[in-house]
């Protein structure tokens, strides 16, 4: 062999020596990182394997689904190699931010979540076994209602009479519950979940919110003494509208029926209602962060405003109709439905935080036990998914479903009725 190979082969060998003492020394270095350190990378990797999943797994709308899933496999892989070369964590903490998605992002998704349910719909409703609405208490609720409700036989014939004719039936308020829970017996995390909540796969319900002495306790009697408006009602959603609705006439969509229950609520059960129609949809997924400052300004004006209602109505999917027979009237249907800021795998949302989250529980547990009680099967179990839908504003917050866009704008108004008294029992009545 030559000199040159020789040459060669101690460079090569010293080369080698060279990488792996500088080996020996990374490795060094990097076991002496602290134990929080090494935590901060698992929970980094784990982090960006739980955004990587939810964005190509759930909240998405339905067009950008294949795009973003295309992106997201080809995304994935290099972050996770990226997170495990440990040199990773030494860069700016600016840089590691790019990797997951940025509050913009987050508030697009936020808009058209509404949209997506990741959950099986049958899971919204009661079946037939659930203790409000067995057959022997349908029964007896129609025996409650029409010795307490209806003043005498002599009544009861004349609305007869005035249905067939094709006149409307007046609705009359349930003065007593059809049923009653029996809140003395011991009930345990899969018992309230199974009666009163359908909780999307996109998050995550904390036993620490189901302590049922806080849910019926904490009483949410609004202060009618109080000077200026007590409760709003706006539409993040303002556009939504029914089978029926008249193209450009408001009063047949989703803010008629915010007119028809701020009327019902005022006039009726003694509150003083501001109904806000402002339009935030006209591009969807900035719904909430267009509607924000307008009920941030709202609110500050008005700081007698105690209750905050979004006013919405569902999408549901192939020939399912949310509609009841409830004293002769065709009436839609309704689900309370809560935010909880908490991405299932992932954890909570910095950039969605709501200190209200168990106030807001309160306010739609105990309106579910009213209409549970007073109208049994009118309700849909209280749905809750990951994102905040600005009920972080103030304490009793919550958005209701009213109906869907297969109902008729009859069925939508007819609905009006009920979920008014619902409201006063948790308002007012205290019941």
């Amino acid at each position: 062999m030559g000199k040159t190979g020789k040459h060669n082969i101690r460079k090569w060998c010293l080369s080698g020596l060279f990488a792996v003492g500088i080996l020996c020394s990374l490795s060094r270095f990097v076991q002496k990182e602290s134990l929080n350190e090494k935590k901060e990378k698992g929970r980094f990797t784990a982090r960006l394997l739980a955004v990587q999943m939810e964005k190509s797994y759930f909240e998405l709308p339905g067009y950008l689904e294949a795009e973003e899933e295309k992106k997201s496999r080809g995304d994935l892989f290099s972050r996770l190699l990226l997170a495990g070369i440990p040199i990773y964590s030494y860069l700016p903490a600016d840089s590691r931010e790019a990797a997951f998605p940025d509050q913009k992002e987050m508030e697009q998704k936020e808009g058209v979540d509404e949209d997506q349910k990741n959950i099986d719909e049958d899971r919204l409703d009661y079946d037939k076994t659930a203790l409000h609405i067995e057959s022997s208490l349908l029964k007896e609720m129609e025996q409650e209602n029409s010795l307490h409700n209806i003043e005498g036989q002599e009544q009861q014939e004349e609305e007869g009479e005035n249905k067939q004719q094709g006149e409307e039936t007046e609705f009359v308020p349930a003065k007593l519950p059809a049923y009653s829970y029996d809140w003395e017996q011991p009930w345990d995390t899969e018992e309230l979940i199974t009666n009163f909540y359908a909780v999307d796969r996109s998050t995550e319900l904390s036993e620490d919110y189901l302590d049922l002495s806080k849910l019926l306790d904490n009483r949410i009697k609004i202060d009618k003494e109080q000077e200026g408006p007590q409760i709003l009602i706006y539409h993040t959603h303002a556009s939504e509208a029914f089978a029926d609705s008249v193209e450009g006439d408001p009063s047949t969509t989703i803010v008629g029926a915010g007119d028809k229950l701020t009327s019902l609520l005022q006039e009726q059960y003694g509150f003083r209602v501001l109904h806000h129609t402002g339009v935030y949809d006209s591009k969807r997924e900035q719904a909430y962060s267009e509607a924000l400052p307008a009920l941030e300004q709202i609110l500050s004006e008005n700081p007698s405003i105690q209750v905050v209602i979004d006013l919405h109505r569902d999408a549901v999917s192939g020939d399912r109709k949310l509609v009841m027979d409830l004293q002769g009237r065709p009436t839609a249907r309704f689900m309370f439905f809560n935010g909880l800021s908490y991405i299932r795998g992932s954890g909570p949302i910095s950039y969605l935080e709501n200190p209200y989250i168990e106030n807001n529980l309160v306010f739609s547990f105990q309106a579910q036990v009213a209409a549970n009680q007073y109208y049994p099967g009118i309700a849909r179990k209280i749905y809750l998914k990951a994102y905040r839908y600005n009920q972080h504003l103030i304490p009793y917050s919550m958005l209701i479903e009213l109906g869907a866009q297969n109902n008729t704008v009859e069925e939508i108004m007819n609905a009006c009725d009920p979920l008014a008294h619902i409201l006063s029992i948790v308002l007012d009545e205290g019941s």
